[in-house]
């Protein structure tokens, strides 16, 4: 996973601007990748205060951590079940503070 300073970065195949991307290759043996834009954690801090500001790269990262969970079980993407299982981490995440 790489933290990237960058306000937003470009999906690598819809050239669009995301605050995350998962890179998952056709080849197992090429290894995988997230990559996590922080650049906007100040802005969010203001507007949101510092523990929703984490929840969200957190969000990101549990979004992105479902579709590589998805490529590993040679499943096709899909952005409900990343976002329902994302949420899912996250509260398993809250509920053991």
């Amino acid at each position: 996973m790489y933290l990237k300073k960058d306000y937003q970065i470009k999906n690598k195949y819809s050239k669009e601007l995301v605050s995350a991307t998962f890179f998952a290759p056709y080849d197992k043996a090429i290894e995988p990748y997230i990559r996590i834009a922080t650049g906007d954690y100040e802005e969010l801090v203001s507007e949101r205060g510092e523990i929703d500001a984490l929840w969200a790269i957190l969000r990101s990262m549990a979004h992105e951590i479902v579709h590589y969970q998805q490529w590993i079980e040679e499943k096709e993407f899909d952005e409900t079940e990343a976002e329902t299982k994302g949420e899912e981490l996250l509260d398993a995440f809250a509920d053991s503070l």
